[in-house]
């Protein structure tokens, strides 16, 4: 059997600790964050019925690290790498062979080298099978929207990340036109530089002006607070927000009917799975970082396979087999931390078409 562990820390302060801790509602969020410098890495819970192809299975557990998510970028990084360290040696003690890292903790320490420099047991991001999955929702999210990728204007936001630069690698020969958006042209003209030469990209920094341009959107900043609002979308657009935190304000499911928002990277686990712990998905469904891990685990391959910054494209295309082989597959579509029914994906279609005509 395989084991794995896998990290968490709160994404909304008041909300996440508040499914351990339901006093956390009533608690200002400077208190909340003062509180989470004094405490350790905790066990969660113990996670169950993960089942593979050929009789493969695989158990594990989430471990929470006590971080915020202003923290990240407030605290000093060796304060934050060491209490990620900290989290991946409890997994490791309580009997994981991997750890995979979740949403801020993949980010810093270089994308988790760092971090894995640190510890003995292995540690993944989770980044490949995330962009894998993250590009295949994109791709269905636009057919249901009736946009034909190959006739299409694509953005990525954050397209200098580990994961963004891999995205435009797998969308610049799918899409018409590809966007890169992030903070730093030299950077973007990098990445722009890697693409195939028979694609038609260009890069930007301005991501107010040109993100309205984009039929279609990956979006995979870094960034604490979100930094895509209503006004910045075209009528019609497919937006995969990957980024945890969010990068795509809640203003839009409320003021945008005609925009299609999907979280990126939501996938179905095999097996009977029992994750012992409610982080917010239904039943059955994971991120894609986490199936990464279980994906990993279920092989017996306890080797750090995603990490630093300069994602592998074809170990993308590896993991990606690898889950299918196992049984993850994309579980439809979720937005804002809700799954989509396809009433509501038509209604958005329809919108966006009434809008169009106007």
């Amino acid at each position: 059997m395989g084991e794995f562990g896998f990290i968490l820390h709160p994404l909304s302060l008041k909300e996440d600790v508040a499914r351990k801790y339901p006093i956390a509602r009533v608690v200002p969020e400077r208190l909340l964050e003062w509180a989470l410098t004094k405490m350790r890495p905790k066990t969660l819970s113990h996670i169950s019925g993960v089942v593979g192809a050929d009789g493969a299975s695989a158990e594990g557990w989430f471990v929470g690290c006590p971080i915020a998510p202003r923290q990240f970028t407030t605290m000093p990084e060796e304060w934050v790498v060491e209490r990620i360290a900290a989290s991946c040696r409890l997994a490791a003690e309580v009997g994981a062979k991997i750890v995979g890292l979740g949403a801020l903790t993949a980010v810093v320490g270089d994308a988790g080298r760092r971090v894995a420099e640190r510890v003995e047991v292995a540690v993944t991001t989770g980044n490949s099978y995330t962009v894998a999955t993250a590009v295949e929702g994109l791709l269905k999210a636009a057919e249901l929207m009736a946009h034909e990728p190959a006739d299409s204007v694509a953005a990525v936001v954050g397209a200098t990340g580990s994961i963004g630069r891999v995205c435009a690698h797998l969308l610049a020969g799918t899409v018409a036109q590809l966007i890169l958006l992030g903070r730093d042209k030299a950077r973007l003209e990098s990445v722009a530089s890697q693409l195939p030469a028979s694609s038609q990209v260009e890069v930007s920094v301005d991501t107010a002006r040109d993100l309205g341009r984009a039929d279609l959107v990956l979006t995979v900043t870094s960034a604490v607070d979100t930094v895509i609002e209503p006004h910045h979308l075209k009528v019609g657009a497919v937006v995969c927000d990957v980024a945890r935190p969010r990068d795509v304000s809640r203003r839009v499911a409320k003021e945008r009917p005609d925009v299609l928002v999907i979280e990126g990277g939501v996938v179905a686990v095999p097996g009977d799975v029992d994750f012992g712990f409610n982080f917010g998905f239904p039943p059955g469904t994971a991120y894609a970082c986490m199936a990464e891990t279980m994906t990993l685990a279920l092989e017996g391959r306890y080797e750090p396979f995603s990490l630093g910054r300069e994602l592998d494209i074809e170990r993308v295309r590896e993991i990606s087999r690898l889950a299918q082989k196992h049984g993850f597959r994309l579980a439809g579509f979720r937005s804002f931390e809700r799954a989509l029914t396809d009433d509501e994906i038509a209604k958005t279609r329809e919108e966006a078409e009434k809008r169009r005509r106007s």
